[in-house]
């Protein structure tokens, strides 16, 4: 028998790990049971499991609708991010809807994640709800970050909502497989043992957006959540490697924004996700790379750009966009960055 000599601490370490893995897991907040047919009513959307969520419309005046647009937010933000961008977007016809995700904004349960598979199935309902109230107007749905994760989700979902387009917008397929191992290790192991733990984004020096004035009223605004439980960075990972996995199946016509700065949502997830979009789907998919873009593209100090390609491929996705975007090349996001070419 060969013997080891541990030392005592390490040992209690160890122990210490293992009653805490037994002991915690991530908190889920999944639905509940599907007891009403969900509605929406002119201020908040009741989903299936009888949960109200808070809903935006904008919508244009003294014109008719010529098309509709529903928004979904990102992580730890809510309906609000798509005010400004819905404005400039009325002057043209078009109609934007936007809800807080569970989880999110004035949501119940700020803070708890909610899963990605129950929010791609509140999408689906919405779908259905606003394609019910305005039928025959083409439908558009739009998805910034982690919203961008959902639809992808959604619209790869079997029995997937028709829409006439998907817009994505810094989407977040910044998966595990693409991390470090050390990053997937600390986020399983903090969220199965310290679940409930907060961390800040306070000194990580991220810049999301050029718009500093923007980004000072978020920092006011006391609906964005400020400090993110472990359990639920853990399920916005998995969400995002979700979305990245099935972005090999986005058959729909689409719309995808990337700005050349973004420091949330990495160049290479990013490169890989629009290498793995199906060839079949290729006269569909319009990518415009924006190269003073930030992650928060639609706020940025030039976010009238990215709107008005918005407008421009809602009207024409066959067209050249305004802003030129859509002809700089897959090298101009890879520049200083490897990518794995093996799909």
């Amino acid at each position: 028998m060969i013997q080891t000599k541990v030392k005592f601490p390490s040992v209690i370490k160890c122990m210490l790990v293992a009653c805490l893995l037994t002991a915690c897991t991530p908190t889920v907040m999944l639905p509940g049971p599907q007891t009403v047919d969900a509605t929406l009513h002119h201020e908040n959307y009741i989903t299936a499991d009888n949960l109200s969520l808070p809903v935006k419309r904008w919508l244009p005046n003294n014109q008719p609708i010529s098309s509709i647009i529903i928004a979904l937010h990102g992580f730890n933000d809510y309906s609000n991010f798509f005010a400004a961008s819905a404005q400039q977007l009325t002057d043209q016809g078009v109609a934007s809807f936007a809800y807080d995700q569970r989880g999110f904004g004035a949501a119940p349960h700020p803070g708890i994640w909610a899963g990605g598979q129950t929010m791609a199935q509140d999408l689906s309902h919405f779908i259905t709800l606003i394609k019910k109230q305005y039928p025959g107007i083409p439908l558009y749905v739009l998805g910034e970050s982690m919203g961008g994760a959902v639809v992808i989700v959604t619209m790869t979902q079997p029995q997937a909502p028709q829409v006439e387009g998907i817009i994505l917008a810094a989407p977040a397929v910044w998966g595990e497989s693409t991390m470090p191992w050390y990053q997937r290790w600390a986020l399983t192991l903090g969220s199965y043992t310290l679940p409930w733990m907060t961390l800040s984004p306070n000194g990580l020096r991220i810049k999301a957006s050029d718009n500093l004035p923007m980004l000072r009223e978020l920092g006011r605004d006391p609906l964005i959540i400020k400090e993110t439980r472990i359990d639920a960075m853990h399920g916005l990972t998995q969400l995002m490697g979700l979305a990245l996995e099935r972005s090999r199946d986005l058959q729909n016509n689409t719309l995808i924004l990337y700005g050349e700065l973004d420091e949330v949502i990495p160049k290479v997830p990013t490169a890989m996700m629009l290498q793995r979009l199906p060839k079949s789907a290729q006269d569909n998919q319009t990518v415009a790379l924006y190269e003073t873009g930030y992650h928060m593209l639609l706020r940025d100090l030039n976010a009238r750009l990215p709107r008005q390609d918005i407008i421009a491929w809602i009207n024409n996705p066959k067209r050249v966009l305004p802003s030129g975007a859509d002809k700089r090349s897959l090298e101009h996001l890879l520049r200083g960055t490897y990518l794995n070419t093996d799909k």
